[in-house]
């Protein structure tokens, strides 16, 4: 049983103005799943928390839009 752990994580900082920012953070550890090899693995967790960091920034900018 192979036990290669996959982790990635992502960050990104949105600036408020007013000397203030927004910094948002995600990660996510995964194993390598069977028939994958690591490169394979590594594109599917990246992909993963990408998308999820992506669609939380858009929320905190609307969120600090509507502020």
């Amino acid at each position: 049983m192979d036990e290669t752990k996959i982790s990635v994580t992502l960050g990104y900082t949105h600036n408020l103005g007013n000397f203030q920012s927004l910094r948002l953070d995600l990660g996510v550890v995964d194993s390598k799943r069977d028939g994958e090899n690591i490169d394979q693995a590594f594109e599917r967790v990246y992909k993963f928390v990408e998308d999820k960091l992506t669609e939380k920034v858009a929320e905190a900018k609307a969120d600090s839009e509507n502020e």
